[in-house]
């Protein structure tokens, strides 16, 4: 499975904008945005004159970072986009926020997506009973899932829950059991519950060409 695996801070200063790929350190002050909010490398200065294709391929870009997915993969979920019912822009947005990974993000269980595809990856992740190990997993509606693990790293997960819910809340599509750590999906996501300040439009308008 691609991944990227460098440096995770220079991707916000490349997008210009906080992704909180690295979790409860993206919501503190040592966070690299707040320090250095320039993009990485030499020529720190960017045109005010931006091509349209430069926008839209900053907005895709920025999505696949978010989400931590590569091209590849990004694609498949346009093309499932694409022959779904309703406005594609829409339900691209919908399909990765229902992403295992994201999902357990979402539902305040890991401080980041990072760290969910870890505990999806590493097999404490149960769906309705049975174990899922795969992080593109499309959570549908009604599903539950549940973390099962050892007792010390559920007192981790129970803090993370605590730190989380102070930091950035529970999704509203979501539903949790703290002590038992499961969650449960309310209904599918809509766009308004989705936090990524992202026009996803441009992002059809590129894959279109």
């Amino acid at each position: 499975m691609g991944r990227y695996t460098g440096p995770k801070c220079r991707l916000c200063r490349k997008e210009g904008v906080k992704l909180f790929i690295k979790g409860s350190k993206c919501a503190a002050e040592k966070c690299t945005m707040t320090k250095r909010p320039t993009i990485p490398g030499m020529h720190t200065r960017v045109s005010s004159k931006q091509s349209y294709y430069a926008l839209q391929l900053r907005e895709k870009q920025k999505v696949k970072r978010t989400y931590g997915i590569l091209e590849k993969q990004f694609r498949r979920f346009f093309d499932d986009a694409t022959k779904s019912k309703g406005v594609t822009g829409r339900t691209l947005m919908q399909l990765l926020e229902r992403r295992l990974d994201n999902v357990i993000y979402r539902a305040l269980l890991a401080s980041s997506r990072g760290q969910a595809r870890q505990f999806v990856r590493h097999g404490f992740i149960f769906i309705n009973g049975k174990r899922v190990d795969i992080p593109s997993y499309l959570i549908k509606n009604g599903d539950s899932i549940e973390i099962k693990t050892t007792d010390k790293l559920r007192e981790t997960i129970k803090g993370i829950i605590e730190k989380s819910s102070k930091e950035r809340g529970l999704a509203p599509w979501l539903e949790i059991d703290k002590d038992n750590l499961k969650v449960k999906l309310l209904r599918l996501p809509e766009r308004e519950d989705i936090s990524a300040q992202v026009n996803e439009q441009l992002i059809v308008e590129l894959y279109s060409k």
